[in-house]
Formats: structure tokens, C-alpha cells, sequence
């Protein structure tokens, strides 16, 4: 076993022991041992990933130290965001009611990191450019939807919680920037891929959002038969989602993809090209989606999401 596996792998069974405690003060109410677990994971998977391939108590301190300084000065402003928005999730399980504000906070931050790696990688002009074409585009693909019906099916922002934008919650268009700009290098360039990459991101926001009050699904036609005014009405194909929504999704995502293409030149890769770091977005989603539903008492959704979440990165990863 190699010494990034031994870090990383700690790293990992440190963030188990942090998601177990989260289970245990959400789903069974043990608040102090569910706290307890959280704060020891979260320390240790940070600690082993720092230092947890040194060879012994002495060795290990020092090489944290050192490593943690090396950290703080060499990772760029992009990672920076992208850990901060991570990081914003972990206390959702501690204050269930902050969900709003550590959600929008989570995915300005989240955004930020794709516009900083966007700055870094073709400058400040193309990635002001590109991030107010994504962000313009999916609030007003959202706003046309929201009030029409088209593309997506029929669903309705009202009441939505947080900062809204012309009725559309401000993370919406935020994560159409950031997500589309991750699936595109994953998929290294692939637009049709990177809009598959969105639409089973969307397969985990759907139960996930619906139940927090972001929006709901209002009317439905299945087999011929319409049915009007429940809030999420079964008879969509996936949380009161019609098939017109994900189709809707992966459509968008490419379109926005060749957009961002020829905005900012350089932005995406040419197809079959290197992937860049930012594609790391989309595996904190993947990981946090699913443990988000978990927590919410949603097993059956947490293990989907999971599921076509970790296919359609493999499919990018093999297929790239």
C-alpha cells in the first residue's frame, strides 16, 4: 500500500467515524456521543491526511506542522473556496435550522472556487465572462421554467427559503456555474457527457431540495392523466420530477458547456483534454448529496443518488 493510500484511506475512515456520529444525532438523537464522534473524525481524518504515513507520535506531529504550513502557502484560491464549501456542510447535522444559510453559503463559496479557477486558468476578463453567462443563463432558464412550465415540467419557487433572484433561489444559478463547469472537465470536454454528469446531480437535488421548501412540483400528466395542485405529486418519474426535467437538464448542461467553450476559449477542455482541478467539485457533491438525504431519513434516495452519481463519474473517468 502506497503512502497517499495510507493518508488518504485514514482520511476517509476518519470521515466515517464523523458521518456515523451525524446518523447517531440525527436519526437516533444521541446528541452528545453523536457530537463527540463528529469532532473525533473530523479531527482525525484531517490529521491523517496530513500526517497519517509517518512512523510514529513524534514523527507525525512534526510532519503535520510541517505539511499544514506547506498547505497554507502553496494551495491556490480556487481549492481554498472549494474546502470552505465543504466544510460549511458539516455542521447541517449540529443545527438542522442553519440548513439555508450553510447552504447558501456553501455553494457561494462553491461558486467562487469555480470563478478563481476560471481566473487562474484563462484570466480575469474570460472568467468574469464565463461565470455571468452561466449564471445569467441558469437563472433565466430557471426563471422561464419556474413561470411557464418549459423546459422542465411544472414547478413553482414560491416560498422558496434564502435570497431570491426574480423568485429563484440564488443558489440555483450559482450551481449551474459551478456544476456545469466541474461535469465539463470531468468528462474532459465532453459536452454531451458533462450534461449527463448534471443530470444525475440533479437526481440527488430533486428529494433533497423538494424537501426543504425550494421548490415543488404542482402538476404532472402520467399515462394520459393530469393531476393538479399537490405540492409533490407521485406521479412524476423521480421526488415529483418529471422526465421532461432530466431530459431538460442534460440538454442545458451541454448547450451551456459548448457556450462556455466559446466565451472563454481555453475554459473547457477540447474534447478528449486535460482535466483540470476543478473537476474535484464534482466529487464533493457526490459525497455530501447522498449523506444529506441520509441524514433527512431518505435511505432509499441516498443509495439512488449515490449510485448514478458514482456510475456517470466512472463513465466520465473511463470514457475520458
Amino acid at each position: 500500500m502506497t503512502r497517499a493510500w495510507v493518508r488518504w484511506g485514514g482520511a476517509a475512515l476518519g470521515l466515517g467515524v464523523a458521518f456515523t456520529g451525524a446518523l447517531l444525532l440525527k436519526l437516533a438523537g444521541l446528541t452528545g456521543p453523536g457530537t463527540a464522534l463528529i469532532v473525533l473524525g473530523l479531527a482525525l481524518g484531517g490529521a491523517w491526511a496530513l500526517a497519517g504515513d509517518a512512523g510514529g507520535w513524534a514523527e507525525g506531529w512534526a510532519l503535520l506542522r510541517a505539511r499544514a504550513r506547506h498547505l497554507a502557502r502553496t494551495t491556490p484560491a480556487w481549492a481554498s473556496f472549494l474546502a470552505a464549501s465543504a466544510l460549511l456542510k458539516v455542521p447541517v447535522p449540529l443545527w438542522p435550522a442553519g440548513f439555508t444559510l450553510l447552504g447558501t453559503l456553501s455553494t457561494v463559496c462553491l461558486a467562487l472556487a469555480a470563478t478563481a479557477w476560471a481566473w487562474r486558468a484563462v484570466g480575469r476578463r474570460r472568467a468574469l465572462a464565463a461565470t455571468g453567462l452561466a449564471v445569467i443563463a441558469g437563472l433565466g432558464v430557471e426563471v422561464l421554467g419556474s413561470r411557464t412550465g418549459f423546459p422542465f415540467g411544472t414547478y413553482s419557487y414560491a416560498g422558496a427559503p434564502g435570497v431570491t433572484v426574480l423568485g429563484v433561489p440564488i443558489i440555483v444559478p450559482l450551481g449551474w456555474w459551478a456544476l456545469t463547469l466541474a461535469a465539463a472537465h470531468l468528462a474532459r470536454g465532453r459536452a454531451w457527457l458533462a450534461g449527463l454528469l448534471l443530470v444525475a446531480w440533479d437526481v440527488g437535488l430533486e428529494p433533497l431540495m423538494t424537501a426543504q421548501g425550494y421548490w415543488t412540483w404542482t402538476a404532472h400528466t402520467l399515462r394520459g392523466v393530469t393531476v393538479e395542485g399537490w405540492a409533490q405529486p407521485p406521479v412524476g418519474l423521480w421526488a415529483g420530477a418529471p422526465l421532461q426535467n432530466f431530459v431538460a437538464w442534460g440538454v442545458i448542461g451541454a448547450l451551456l458547456v459548448l457556450a462556455l467553450r466559446r466565451v472563454a476559449p481555453g475554459l473547457v477542455p477540447a474534447v478528449g483534454g486535460a482535466r483540470g482541478g476543478v473537476a474535484a467539485a464534482y466529487a464533493v457533491e457526490a459525497f455530501f448529496l447522498p449523506g444529506g438525504l441520509l441524514l433527512l431519513g431518505r435511505p432509499l434516495e441516498a443509495a439512488v443518488t449515490l449510485l448514478v452519481m458514482g456510475v456517470s463519474a466512472w463513465i466520465s473517468w473511463r470514457r475520458a
